[in-house]
Formats: structure tokens, C-alpha cells, sequence
């Protein structure tokens, strides 16, 4: 019973901080890659294809570590990055549309608008590019209030 008593503090402050990390996500999607999977952000516009970025040239945003495929390529991210950057923090599109957030994959993307969109699969994307404006209408009502 001593050593409850002595370790009970340590459980509610693991415990709230166990809440705490849940209760809302990063503002990025990022994982052990950076954000986009370690895709670069800045080749979706300017070669048309997503290409995996290098560890080599970086650039910390919003909490999360962007890759790129050059010098080039991260010097146009960091001078304007809300160009670049996905919608709805990288996450899944589709997903932000629906009230959620969900991961994405890479090959799921489309430029509308001039803005980058990403998905959480190609299926899901094809279900998202049947009303693009409604979907987009729906998720930047959505946005950001879906991280809380």
C-alpha cells in the first residue's frame, strides 16, 4: 500500500499527459519521415510528381521537419510556405471533409485551385475529386476545429 501511495502522483501526471497528447493532433502530419511521408512539397508544383525528399535538405515548419530535393527546391519553401504546403496540415483531405483527420498517402494528391490537396488513399481521392469545391467548402469549415 506504501508504494501505491508513493507512486500515485507519477500515475495521474502520466495519465493526464496520456489525455493530453490525445486530445488533439498536431497541427502537421508528420512521421518518422517529416511531414508528407518525407515527400517534398515544393516538386508537386514544380515537377508534377511527388519525390521523396532528403534528409540532407530540410526546412522545420509547424513543428514538423519538411524534406526536399534540393537547396532549390527547400529556399522556395521556406521564403513562402503557406504556397506549398498541403492543405489542412497535410493530413487527409477527404478525411478534413468528413470531420476527421486521417494520414495520407503521398501518391494521393491534386493541385486544385493552385492549392495542394493530399489523400489518405487513391480510392479515397477519386471519392474526394467527385465534388472537389463541396469537399473543400466542407473542410475548411471543418479546419482546424477537427484538431481539438
Amino acid at each position: 500500500m506504501k508504494f501505491l501511495r508513493a507512486i500515485w502522483p507519477a500515475i495521474l501526471i502520466l495519465a493526464w499527459a496520456a489525455g493530453s497528447a490525445f486530445a488533439m493532433s498536431p497541427p502537421v502530419f508528420s512521421d518518422r519521415d517529416g511531414a508528407i511521408r518525407g515527400h517534398d512539397p515544393v516538386a508537386y508544383f514544380t515537377e508534377g510528381t511527388p519525390l521523396e525528399g532528403s534528409p540532407e535538405f530540410t526546412h522545420e515548419w509547424m513543428g514538423a521537419e519538411w524534406r526536399f530535393v534540393s537547396a532549390e527546391h527547400r529556399d522556395l519553401f521556406a521564403e513562402d510556405p503557406e504556397a506549398y504546403a498541403p492543405q489542412y496540415g497535410g493530413y487527409c483531405a477527404w478525411a478534413a471533409s468528413q470531420g476527421y483527420v486521417a494520414s495520407i498517402d503521398p501518391e494521393a494528391w491534386e493541385i486544385y485551385d493552385g492549392k495542394l490537396y493530399l489523400n489518405y488513399s487513391r480510392r479515397l481521392h477519386r471519392r474526394w475529386t467527385r465534388d472537389k469545391p463541396g469537399n473543400i467548402a466542407k473542410a475548411d469549415a471543418n479546419w482546424p476545429g477537427i484538431l481539438e
